[in-house]
């Protein structure tokens, strides 16, 4: 769907812990994603994929089909390094972040990518076709029914995302390339549940209801037909709101790194995950990420306990 048709993701009513939980991965993307949980018809998909329109652009190497930053030589793929090292610069082109969704039976070339080898053992050359981690570098990929998916094909997807690198081998042929993304699932868990170990690489997870307020029902049902009367003149009214927090993402990327956390709100994030019975440091660590990407979008630039008390609510659910 282009991104013009999408609906505003400033105009969505309610869900506000799920919208908080996109904006924060937005902002940090080591935070690992988010895991949506919730029945059908709450805004899940609707709200991921509004999420593109909101954030703020980003420059990639024209014709790069992994996307890549050219002012950050250490992730370049092969062909960009060498167009670098032969002509000394890269064409850069502006474009919107791409939200990738990953099909329920996806095969494991199709995610990855797939080599060549009949080119490559008679020329010696790695031709690589790329899969949907290419694509989904420096973006979103968007699993819906995350918890139908094959559970290898999961697997590989969040090797990937840890390491944002995908390596790709075949009989003794490998290729890789950087594959940083915003990984984001949904689910319904009347379908079935996903497995511990595999909710458990998901940074963030927040469980999503049907609103029960009847008056943001209505508004609910009047912006929805507002929208399909008169689509464009639906996103000019929201264009403002748009524009604002996309401004505000950017300067809370902006922001980041100069943000602040004491040695006694590490604690606290370490003392928070404990209470929560979490055996393993990946909670505290993420704790860290998300508190200091709340600190930033809230405009600060030192860390408080209620940052870690808020996000303590996504981080530690699952």
């Amino acid at each position: 769907m282009p991104w013009e048709n999408l609906y505003p993701f400033t105009a969505i009513v309610g869900q506000e812990r799920m919208k908080l939980a996109l904006l924060l991965n937005a902002v940090c993307p080591q935070i690992g994603g988010v895991l949506i949980r919730g029945q059908k018809g709450t805004a899940k998909s609707t709200l991921v994929r509004s999420l593109s329109v909101i954030l703020p652009e980003i420059e990639v190497v024209e014709g790069c089909p992994f996307s890549c930053d050219p002012y950050d030589p250490a992730t370049l793929c092969e062909q960009c390094r060498n167009i670098l090292t032969k002509t000394g610069s890269l064409p850069v082109v502006r474009r919107r972040v791409q939200v990738v969704d990953l099909p329920i039976g996806a095969t494991e070339d199709r995610v990855v990518g797939t080599i060549d080898l009949e080119r490559a053992i008679k020329e010696g050359k790695k031709c690589f076709e790329p899969g949907l981690l290419a694509r989904a570098h420096r973006g979103i990929l968007y699993i819906d029914e995350v918890n139908l998916l094959n559970d290898h094909i999961v697997d590989i997807i969040l090797d990937a995302a840890a390491s944002g690198v995908n390596i790709v081998e075949r009989e003794g042929v490998s290729y890789c390339h950087p594959a940083r993304f915003i990984l984001i699932g949904t689910m319904n868990p009347e379908e079935g549940e996903l497995r511990p170990q595999l909710i458990d690489r998901f940074g963030m997870c927040v469980t999503v209801e049907g609103c029960i307020d009847p008056q943001k029902k209505v508004a609910i049902m009047s912006r929805r037909e507002e929208f399909d009367r008169h689509p464009a003149a639906f996103l000019q009214k929201w264009e403002e709101e748009q524009d604002k927090i996309r401004q505000n993402i950017q300067r809370a990327i902006n922001r980041l790194p100069s943000v602040s956390i004491s040695d006694e709100l590490l604690s606290f994030c370490s003392k928070k995950a404990m209470e929560a019975l979490v055996a393993d440091h990946r909670a505290d660590i993420i704790l860290r990420w998300a508190s200091l990407a709340l600190a930033s979008f809230g405009d600060r630039i030192a860390v408080q306990p209620e940052d870690i008390e808020t996000v303590a609510k996504l981080v530690l659910f699952h």
